[in-house]
């Protein structure tokens, strides 16, 4: 029988990798935090506020988002945006995604 912890620890790992490539996915358009875990979970990817919001921050220091604060309502809101090398970076991993992808496939079968 399969160890429950085991495998949920394994499932955590598997995921974590492609967290970041649906971010910047969903991010050619500009989002806030909130409006992004909705658009995420509306893909059926699901990432914890608290897993997300870090990632933002380190992408962002990356120089692969740029941000900017909107006060004009009465919440304040940062806005995240992909950079050019947030682009270009996207596009080279979304590759090298379909490639893996292709690999495992071949793999499984």
């Amino acid at each position: 029988m399969i160890d429950q912890s085991i495998l949920n620890n394994l499932i955590v790992e598997l995921r974590r990798g492609t967290q970041i490539l649906a971010v910047l996915s969903s991010l050619s358009k500009t989002q806030y935090g909130y409006s992004l875990l909705q658009t995420l979970e509306s893909k059926n990817i699901l990432i914890e506020a608290g897993t997300l919001y870090p990632l933002l921050r380190r992408l962002e220091s990356q120089g692969l988002l740029t941000s900017q604060w909107d006060t004009s309502e009465s919440r304040p809101r940062k806005y995240y945006q992909l950079s050019d090398d947030g682009m270009e970076l996207f596009v080279t991993l979304k590759k090298e995604w379909k490639n893996i992808q292709a690999e495992i496939n071949a793999a499984l079968e």
